[in-house]
């Protein structure tokens, strides 16, 4: 019997060390649904794909490094920095940031916040919950007097790249004195790190508000509030509005998929809207292939999880488009 143990033991630790192994960093934006997808392609190849959620920034430099097998980022990069990298990318989801809030007086998709006045609370120019700029839009809300704690990433974010590029371009004055960038100078508040970080202070700070991947305020039952369209309406942050946004991407495979989505044409079109990008090395084809069959497995078995999870799955048309680009550069997984 005790001879029948050390056997198994011994079988069960070769396994573990057999076991196919990829190692994958960055944003913490898509970092719920990769989980869920490695855990799903685990149980179907017995590969194992470790992902570390450290933010774009960090899979950025990662990948550029070589210290992973593949990175992770919800800032695109431009078609030269990836040659000047030697990196291909392609999208692998679409999520949407909403400006998740922790007032007890006001529900989920109640607050009314035009892009005038969310660009002066992210300013610090405008302090209190009952600011007039707020009340105008909210007139049915009873609106606190109480001081507003802006909460932002402390760490290199796509997140913060894709919000910082949505304030550039509703507000000339965010653009003129902070401008875009995955790492920025914060007027005020208080940083945490990754999307869960931003997420725990909101939830444990009164009359807080932050951005956030909409997975994130889904799971912690957040509120977030209700923006301005492109066009000036008002819509929530809902799936159906994130839809509208997502329709309008226009990928292209000459320039690696560069695109952002945010501030996408229509009525019900959500304005936040971004998707997230993997990173892979050029020269790396075997490896490279391992990663493409657990993101193929994914696109063909996980459009359902990326649903339950907030995140929207990639049209037909694009992931069909992302295999023919996998097939040009020799990364195409065998069947």
């Amino acid at each position: 019997m005790f001879k029948k143990s050390i056997f198994l033991l011994l079988l069960a630790f070769s396994w573990l060390i057999s076991a196919e192994k990829i190692n994958g960093a960055g944003a913490t934006f898509p970092a719920p649904l990769y989980y869920d997808w490695a855990f799903a392609y685990q149980k179907a190849s017995s590969v194992n794909i470790n992902y570390q959620a450290i933010g774009s920034g960090g899979g950025i430099k990662q990948i550029a490094a070589r210290t992973v097998d593949f990175g992770a980022s919800d800032e695109p990069l431009k078609p030269k920095e990836l040659e000047e990298k030697k990196l291909l990318m392609f999208p692998a989801a679409i999520g949407s940031i909403v400006l998740a809030h922790n007032i007890p007086e006001i529900k989920d998709n109640e607050l009314k916040l035009s892009n005038s006045v969310l660009a002066d609370i992210f300013m610090g120019k405008i302090t209190h919950w009952n600011d007039p700029k707020i009340k105008a839009d909210n007139k049915n809300l009873n609106l606190p007097n109480k001081q507003i704690t802006t909460v932002h990433r402390s760490d290199g974010s796509g997140t913060t790249y894709n919000f910082t590029y949505y304030l550039s371009n509703i507000s000339k004055a965010w653009d003129d004195e902070i401008g875009t960038g995955k790492a920025i100078s914060w007027p005020n508040g208080f940083g945490g790190k990754g999307n869960e970080g931003v997420t725990n202070l909101i939830k444990q700070t009164p009359y807080s508000i932050g951005y956030i991947e909409y997975a994130y305020k889904v799971k912690n039952n957040l509120s977030a509030a209700v923006l301005q369209t492109k066009s000036g309406k008002w819509v929530e942050a809902k799936e159906e509005n994130f839809k509208a946004s997502a329709k309008h991407a226009n990928w292209t495979a000459k320039d690696h998929f560069y695109e952002l989505l945010a501030l996408q044409p229509g009525d019900n079109s959500y304005p936040i809207v971004a998707a997230t990008f993997i990173l892979l090395p050029k020269e790396k084809q075997s490896v490279n292939k391992s990663v493409t069959a657990f993101f193929d497995y994914a696109f063909s078995n996980g459009d359902t999880s990326a649903a339950k999870l907030g995140y929207i799955a990639l049209p037909k048309e694009t992931k069909d488009m992302i295999r023919a680009y996998w097939k040009e550069q020799n990364i195409l997984p065998a069947k």
